[in-house]
């Protein structure tokens, strides 16, 4: 029997005459191959009947069928079919256009509540407008577009205005046929359907079939929402499906729609929250980005002109603008909304307005306790208790199951009568939606949910909801979803400004409780032996104390910690870690994960308003540091000891921050790694000068192009008595034999140096017959001298023949890679079978000389027992007191020693084992701060 989807291709099929129907079907032998098609067999189409030959095609040609139809119909000579065909299709797409500017129009002015003129509105979206036109008008292949921005800005108010114009004719009418809109959290209870039971549900009885429909997926365009909300993950799967047909697992159903499998053709308008961006993008194929950025400072002074009348909208405009805290927060539409209506009510009942404060969970309370007084300002506290309970529960009910959407059933089972209801829709807590009831807002569900255990609510019916151990429990076993606001309005309500706000209302509050059961959990985070635990995502942990900053309760909640791993992977990070990081003083490990583009985003905040989206995955290493701020934070911590910028871009302005930062009476670091930082002679001077009475006695300056300028300030520092440099590293600096002679009268006068490094410079035999002439005085206490690849010759081996048996405190000499002939080897081995020679290792490769040179450096090693001449005499140790290190070395060895800080690309070119012109870089691991 056939499918009811075929009747409208068959009903014109019906109109073909015997012969040309067999015409027709003779036709079709070829046409398949116009689309590149496999054909369908002549013994299955030679003696079929209409009916049958219809259900081929779709089963063949699914989404080709209708055009291959209409162009056999021009070929049998029925250009009058071919013609009312397509009529009739326009016909059933206009009801269907007609149906959803319906539907969007009533969603549009009942739901969305935007509170400012269309107009204005248009305004407020105009680039983000007109980039989704150029995006769908200039390409004809199929699109995915990602809208994305923070909660509460805007995104879904936007995919439905866009929705709303193409129905009404005023948005993409050359591209798409049909638009299909989608709350994507509405299928969180459905476990298994169709793409096409799906479509099915938003068409009107007078439409075309979904056969039809899909016949020509390149005009389609899926619009999907509120993947924020989903119960269920999304992800890469081997078992995806192309039937759009069959019924399947939901998750299925999308991941194949996104990743297209299903429907290929077909063009995406997706709306990605900061919950599901990471898990959605590595699902998509090349998708473009449109960023929702907030209201500007036009657009807010619009929306108070119009949420109010005109004069108080200006006053009120210009008091906010004069609180930048405040103002700021009124960049993102659902706050403003928030600020305007708590302002509009307590003008209503005169009252003085209510300082807002700069947090989310005080914010949340004002509007609360503001709506509730408009309407019960004379009842007892207790009955108010009662009455806010009944919200609370149904809130936190839905939180436990990931529900968004309620019907009746689930109003009456929480206790909240029609009349409370209708209370609760004019308070704009609650609002609906078609035949259901939603919160006004997602994150005021989830502030009623939290609410909830300030109430002390232990007496629930609701076996489905947990105590506030497990709510913590449940909100960091998750990164980014929708528990995110959970944590910081359950932090930013525990204080004692929140609880002055609510008592009066609701009678006792529990912030005591609530606060000590934080501190028991975060203590138990701070003592498990599990790393992952302990590493912290500002907005797992630093958002949620940056919304308390009740400064007794922070200190309490970061003095659990010794050790800490933070990722920051925007602005808002960046500038969540300092204030919590300041309050930490018992740190010695802290790792710091940084991705690309935070600094980007600070040096032009424009960037990736819109591009081939890339997500970046988390970065091996910085390649900017920004204006160095940080460097305050972390150089304050007491127990800081080791900090490692290996890779890490450092201007000007953040050597200076840096520098700064090292000569606080607080700042202990001892061993201090700059390489490959892109320090230049000018910035090496000022490090030069803040090292002077510091307590570093490690520094690192390797891959940096110093050049003998900066060199010449180092020295400076060296001949300084209060200098304490032990070691110090100049590998790959661009140095010559100048160097030197500013290194001779360093060495001549420093008492402490032990190590210095100028492997892989250009110092030639005059440079080091300076040094020479150095380690033979007796004023000089150095212990290793690291010349490999130095780019000297054997003339150069009678002083340093003398160096071995005259400097009785040089134990190491790095000479690898360097070339000598026989004659000049024979010079040092004879040094090196002195009886003064104290030399315990020897930098050479010998399998770099001849047979007879080697017997030589053989027989030395047999004789001098304490001697050994290796290659690579210290790859672990020149690793890592140059800064760089392995991938696998820092996955391996986790936190260094007690009070370090590292960051680093991980690049290797102190890796000799090829020759120098074939280092490569590992890649990356990530930029730490141990």
């Amino acid at each position: 029997m056939m499918d009811s989807s075929g009747y409208g291709l068959l009903q014109y099929l019906q109109k073909l005459s015997d012969e040309e129907f067999q015409r027709f079907k003779e036709h079709l032998r070829k046409e398949p191959e116009k689309f590149k098609l496999k054909p369908i067999s002549w013994t299955k189409i030679k003696n079929t009947s209409k009916e049958d030959l219809v259900m081929q095609l779709y089963t063949h040609y699914p989404g080709k069928a209708w055009d291959m139809v209409l162009s056999l119909f021009l070929q049998v000579n029925r250009e009058d079919l071919s013609t009312m065909a397509q009529t009739e299709r326009r016909d059933k797409q206009t009801k269907y256009k007609e149906f959803m500017k319906n539907t969007f129009q009533h969603i549009w002015t009942t739901e969305t509540n935007t509170y400012i003129p269309d107009r204005s509105y248009h305004e407020f979206i105009e680039v983000q407008y007109r980039t989704l036109q150029d995006i769908f008008d200039c390409e004809s292949e199929p699109v995915t577009v990602v809208v994305s921005g923070s909660r509460g800005g805007g995104k879904t108010t936007f995919l439905r205005k866009a929705m709303l114009d193409w129905a009404s004719r005023n948005l993409l009418q050359n591209r798409f046929q049909y638009v299909f809109y989608f709350s994507v959290f509405s299928l969180n209870n459905i476990t298994e359907l169709s793409l096409a039971e799906l479509i099915s549900s938003t068409l009107p009885e007078s439409s075309e079939t979904v056969d039809d429909i899909l016949s020509d997926p390149k005009r389609i365009l899926f619009i999907l929402d509120g993947f924020d909300y989903l119960k269920f993950d999304l992800e890469l799967r081997t078992n995806l499906c192309n039937d759009w047909r069959k019924k399947l697992p939901i998750q299925i159903v999308l991941s194949s729609l996104l990743q297209k499998i299903m429907l290929p053709e077909c063009s995406l308008l997706l709306e990605l929250g900061n919950a599901s961006l990471s898990n959605i993008i590595p699902l998509l194929q090349y998708p473009r980005e449109i960023i929702m950025s907030g209201f500007s400072e036009q657009t807010i002074e619009i929306y108070c002109v119009s949420f109010f009348n005109t004069q108080t909208g200006v006053e009120i405009f210009k008091n906010l603008k004069s609180i930048k805290p405040l103002f700021n927060l009124c960049r993102c539409p659902h706050l403003c909304w928030m600020i305007c209506s708590t302002l509009k009510w307590q003008y209503e009942r005169r009252e003085v307005a209510s300082r807002f404060g700069r947090t989310l969970g005080l914010l949340y309370t004002i509007f609360m306790v503001s709506a509730f007084k408009s309407t019960y300002a004379r009842n007892p506290s207790k009955q108010n208790r009662a009455r806010i309970r009944t919200l609370c529960t149904l809130a936190v009910e839905g939180m436990w199951k990931q529900v968004y959407v309620f019907d009746s059933d689930d109003l009456r089972r929480n206790g909240i009568s029609e009349s409370d209801k209708k209370v609760w829709l004019r308070m704009k807590f609650l609002q609906n939606q078609g035949s259901n009831i939603v919160f006004y807002h997602s994150t005021l569900q989830w502030y009623f949910a939290v609410l909830f255990y300030f109430l002390q609510y232990k007496d629930t019916r609701h076996p489905v909801i947990g105590n506030l151990a497990q709510l913590l429990g449940e909100i960091y076993a998750h990164k980014q979803n929708q528990w995110f606001h959970t944590r910081i309005l359950l932090f930013g309500m525990a204080t004692e400004q929140v609880t002055s706000l609510l008592e009066p209302c609701f009678g006792c509050i529990s912030t005591k409780e609530v606060r000590q059961e934080i501190i028991r959990y975060i203590k138990s985070l701070s003592q498990q032996e599990c790393n992952e635990k302990l590493v912290v995502h500002p907005q797992n942990l630093f958002f949620c104390i940056l919304d308390n900053q009740e400064e007794r309760f922070v200190r309490q909640l970061m003095d659990r910690f010794e050790e800490m791993t933070v990722d920051i992977s925007d602005v808002d990070d960046m500038s969540a870690t300092p204030y919590c990081l300041h309050r930490a003083p018992k740190v010695k490990n802290l790792h710091l994960h940084i991705q690309k583009r935070v600094f980007l985003e600070i040096h032009d905040p424009e960037y990736g308003d819109l591009e081939l989206f890339k997500l970046d995955q988390k970065c091996s290493f910085t390649t900017n540091f920004g204006d160095g701020l940080l460097f305050c934070t972390f150089l304050h911590l007491p127990h800081l000891k080791y900090m490692n910028l290996y890779g890490t871009n450092l201007s000007n302005d953040a050597v200076e921050r840096l520098c700064s930062a090292l000569k606080f009476s607080t700042c202990g670091v001892e061993e201090l790694l700059l390489g490959k930082c892109d320090i230049s002679s000018e910035a090496c001077g000022i490090i030069a000068a803040s090292l002077i009475n510091s307590e570093v006695k490690h520094l690192s300056l390797v891959e940096n192009p110093l050049k003998n300028k900066g060199v010449m300030s180092l020295c400076e520092m060296l001949k300084d008595p209060s200098c304490v440099l032990e070691s110090l590293m100049l590998s790959y600096c661009c140095l010559t034999f100048i160097a030197c002679g500013h290194l001779y009268e360093a060495l001549l006068s420093n008492e402490h140096l032990s190590l210095l490094d100028l492997g892989s410079n250009f110092l030639e035999d005059t440079g080091v017959n300076l040094l020479c002439e150095a380690l033979k005085d007796s004023n000089c206490t150095l212990k290793e001298l690291w010349l490999d690849m130095c780019d000297f010759t054997s003339d150069c081996c009678e002083d340093l023949a003398l160096v071995v048996t005259t400097c009785n405190t040089l134990k190491s000499l790095n000479l690898d890679w360097n070339a000598f002939d026989h004659s000049g080897l024979e010079m040092l081995c004879e040094a090196l079978n002195h009886k003064a020679c104290n030399l315990e290792v020897l930098g050479l490769d010998k399998s770099l000389f001849s047979e007879e040179s080697q017997t030589l450096l053989q027989a030395v090693e047999k004789k001098n027992k304490n001697l050994k001449v290796l290659h690579f005499p210290w790859v672990e140790e020149e690793l890592e007191k140059r800064g760089v290190r392995l991938l696998l070395e820092v996955e391996r060895a986790g936190i260094r020693s007690p009070g370090t800080v590292v960051t680093g690309n991980n690049e290797l070119p102190g890796m000799k084992s090829l020759p120098p012109e074939s280092t490569r870089s590992t890649g990356g691991t990530v930029t730490s701060l141990v």
